[in-house]
């Protein structure tokens, strides 16, 4: 997710742990060496990261840097209305779900599912953003009920996944790792239907890539987003479990 560590032209507001985030406007723009970065430091404990995350915030740092907060205009999301089902992801949806030996499960390794992504660099990447004190405290989130694991299984072995943040029906995709074939694009897919099902509208994806772009995620302006956050994580969120006939809310 990081490309490089951004150049420090600019100066950085710091903060100290539990402080107040400034206004996601005071974020760095589009001319700036990194653009969205909005501060540096503060905390990663449980009620910072809720904060952030309700001020369209995020986190997103190397190993060797601050925490460094990112505010990115405009902002990547997928409308669950316009998610993309390509043909070959529908059969694979449908190979999956008509094996006996094949599940979705919700939050049954959270831990094993983050320690995954977070040793999967992205394409064109030497090393990972999900540095142990991100491990650490995604862990504390989803401890608290506010992170959770979309995991894909088959015969009892975890073979794919992902992992989001979730207030009320706010819901921030983080990252990805497969192990075969498209168990990663199936539990994205399940995380859909899950969405649908519960009347979530969007699924925040922060930054602009070509593969999210492909299944159907578009970029808004972040005002827009901040808008639309502050509504969704006031409604009471739905119980995180998976049931198959979800399935239908996509396949349908």
């Amino acid at each position: 997710m990081l490309p490089h560590k951004p150049a420090m032209e600019k100066p950085v507001i710091w903060l100290a742990p539990g402080e107040d985030f400034p206004p996601v406007s005071q974020a760095w723009g589009a001319s700036a060496p990194a653009p969205g970065l909005l501060a540096a430091g503060g905390a990663l404990d449980v009620d910072s990261l809720q904060r952030a995350y309700r001020n369209g915030i995020f986190p997103w740092f190397s190993n060797g840097q601050p925490i460094l907060w990112w505010s990115t205009d405009p902002r990547m999301v997928l409308q669950t209305a316009h998610f993309k089902l390509h043909r070959s992801l529908r059969k694979a949806i449908a190979r999956f779900r008509d094996s006996s030996g094949c599940e979705i499960r919700f939050d049954c390794a959270f831990a094993e599912v983050i320690r995954a992504c977070s040793s999967s660099p992205r394409p064109g990447q030497s090393g990972t953003w999900i540095v142990e004190d991100m491990v650490q405290a995604y862990q504390a989130l989803h401890q608290a009920g506010a992170a959770h694991s979309v995991e894909a299984w088959i015969d009892g072995e975890l073979v794919g996944g992902l992992y989001c943040v979730a207030l009320g029906q706010a819901v921030f995709g983080e990252s990805m790792f497969t192990r075969v074939p498209d168990a990663s694009k199936i539990a994205l897919a399940a995380l859909v239907s899950f969405c649908r099902v519960h009347g979530i509208p969007l699924i925040d994806c922060q930054q602009n890539t070509s593969h999210l772009a492909s299944l159907g995620a578009r970029e808004i302006p972040r005002a827009a987003f901040c808008a639309q956050v502050a509504v969704n994580a006031a409604r009471p969120g739905p119980v995180w479990q998976f049931e198959p006939v979800y399935w239908n809310a996509l396949t349908a």
